[in-house]
């Protein structure tokens, strides 16, 4: 999923995201916190060491209101459904949960959210879930097994809502429940998908979602008034403004601390730079030029971090409908004409390492990195000389330059910066970029759908390069031109490269450090996608009244306020310094 300086830049599902995070933990694992619950259960090789998703520690009063400067490029649709990735943003974390929370940031730790355990059968391929009893569904309703049943059983009806490909790549065959156990039963071993089924679906209420529009259109429904286990409920938009406030209701005690969250819209990143630097807004997570001068030498309570995740790249159009950008030697070009750490000086203020062709982020994946092969390839510098002989043999030359479009989020003034850049590198080897800063809505209908030559793009990752690679490359990801694809939106499609991602989930580590390489020769060789910088975690905070933040001592939570379901752990654990006087 698209995940940038606004409420679309993680999924998108970015989350992106630096710390080195290696294999997915679904083991022995520890209690969240102010839940009060055992270690999650299922013994399982290789399982990290527990990890509390706390930030704040104890019980605080309740008070305090956090304002979220996240530039969006749009104003607010006003639309919460968790199904639509568009939109899902505002939703998960503030008012859908999950059945448990992943942590990137801890190698895979997993903490208790709606179920309070659960244990893998022995060969991995099948995976009972003890569902939280006593947890209320924010218009009073008993939330229960059969909410959960029901979520993933409408992900099977409506192929739209299955994000994750979960029934039709992760080979999940059902979901029935007994009592407070929920059963997930799969063709074979599917350890590596319980960071998707497990930590980003929010479950939703039967009672809601089964009747009316929300039955016959889930995918699209608009869910302007959404009803959760989250520790937050909406209580008005505007399409300036999301007002939330604290779930009265909240499973978690004592929790949320904070009151209120405003999350105002906002068109490009000037304006929210502003109200964070000067603590009208309190978390951020967009770009910020010159940073320290701009906004932490404003006050002593400004702090910022980003660890770096996944990539942002170029997303080249590969249906044969568009006969440019399907074309291998014209992609070839773009890669090796590109000069990536230009890219991050001059757009990304270095704050953006750059990225290189295998899609593989280092350092924090260097054991999945294959230098050699790009090396080989050529491609560990840029090489415009090559970029201009295969441009030369498609057909174009100075008098017949290759003319392209990019289109991209207006108000990223990142983005903009770097696409300035990459456009002068292009015009070197004969290509003419046409930027098209479009807004958010517009951007999302023309990516999703395949309605463009080249679109500038992120998403997330995950605790291994295999997240982020399946969604970019895996074919079950994508759709045919005009529908909706829901994060392998080049329409790459490859079947050598399906097969590795599914022997991925039953090898044991060597062998998936292998496909990682494998998968990733696949980038070099067919160049689906080009990444340009390593996407970080855009995350400011303000000190002066909220406590509880995550940080690189304590990264209990991604913690740039997009991304999904992070955003709720952060919210839960905030409080306020003044209301405990």
């Amino acid at each position: 999923m698209i995940i940038h300086s606004s409420s679309e830049r993680q999924k998108r599902m970015r989350a992106i995201k630096r710390v080195a995070v290696t294999a997915i933990a679904v083991g022995l694992l520890a209690a969240g916190c102010g839940g009060g619950d055992k270690p999650i259960g299922g013994a399982s090789s290789g399982t990290p060491q527990a990890s509390s998703s706390g930030g704040g520690q104890g019980t605080y009063k309740k008070g305090g209101t956090v304002t979220i400067a996240n530039v969006g490029g749009q104003t607010w649709p006003c639309q919460f459904n968790p199904f639509n990735p568009a939109v899902n943003q505002q939703a998960l974390g503030f008012v859908y949960e999950p059945l448990t929370f992943v942590n990137v940031l801890k190698s895979g730790a997993t903490t208790p959210m709606l179920a309070t355990a659960f244990a893998w059968s022995p060969k991995k391929d099948s995976i009972v879930f003890t569902i939280r009893s006593g947890v209320k569904w924010s218009d009073g309703q008993p939330f229960t097994a059969d909410d959960v049943v029901f979520t993933f059983n409408q992900m099977k009806a409506q192929p739209a809502l299955d994000l994750y490909s979960l029934w039709t790549g992760a080979g999940l065959t059902s979901v029935t429940g007994s009592g407070d156990k929920v059963t997930m039963k799969f063709k074979a071993a599917a350890e590596p998908y319980f960071f998707n089924f497990a930590n980003q679906v929010g479950i939703v209420p039967k009672h809601v979602w089964s009747t009316g529009e929300a039955a016959s259109k889930p995918g699209t429904w608009a869910n302007t008034k959404p009803i959760g286990t989250g520790p937050f409920t909406v209580a008005s938009c505007s399409s300036n403004n999301i007002s939330y406030v604290a779930n009265g209701s909240y499973w978690q005690p004592g929790k949320p601390y904070v009151e209120k969250v405003q999350y105002p819209a906002y068109l490009d990143n000037n304006p929210a730079n502003l109200d964070l630097a000067s603590g009208k807004a309190q978390w951020g997570g967009q770009y910020i030029p010159n940073i320290d001068k701009f906004y932490k030498s404003k006050s002593p309570e400004n702090n910022y971090w980003f660890p770096p995740t996944a990539n942002v790249a170029i997303i080249p159009n590969l249906d044969p409908s568009h006969k440019v950008t399907s074309n291998l030697a014209v992609r070839q070009a773009i890669a090796y004409a590109l000069d990536r750490e230009q890219i991050s000086k001059i757009g990304e203020s270095g704050y953006q390492p750059a990225a290189n062709q295998t899609g593989v982020v280092t350092p924090t994946f260097d054991k999945y990195f294959d230098k050699d092969a790009l090396a080989t390839a050529g491609y560990d510098k840029p090489n415009p000389d090559k970029a201009k002989q295969l441009l030369q043999g498609a057909g174009y030359s100075a008098s017949n330059p290759l003319k392209l479009n990019v289109i991209t989020v207006t108000g990223y003034t990142d983005w903009d910066a770097s696409l300035a850049v990459v456009k002068q590198q292009l015009a070197k080897v004969g290509i003419e970029l046409t930027v098209q800063d479009l807004q958010q809505q517009s951007y999302n209908q023309k990516l999703f759908t395949g309605d463009y030559d080249l679109a500038y793009s992120s998403l997330s990752g995950g605790p291994t390069p295999y997240y982020e690679l399946r969604q970019l490359l895996y074919s079950k990801n994508s759709a045919p031109i005009g529908k909706q694809a829901s994060s392998n939106y080049s329409r790459y499609l490859k079947p050598e490269v399906d097969k590795l991602f599914d022997q991925y989930a039953s090898a044991d580590a060597d062998t998936q450090v292998k496909l990682i390489k494998q998968i990733s020769s696949y980038m070099i060789k067919d160049v689906p996608v080009i990444p340009t910088t390593e996407s970080v975690d855009w995350y400011q905070y303000n000190t002066k009244d909220l406590q509880g933040w995550p940080t690189q001592d304590n990264p209990y939570a991604q913690p740039a306020p997009y991304n999904i379901p992070d955003v709720g752990q952060v919210l839960a654990n905030l409080y306020s310094k003044s209301a405990q006087k």
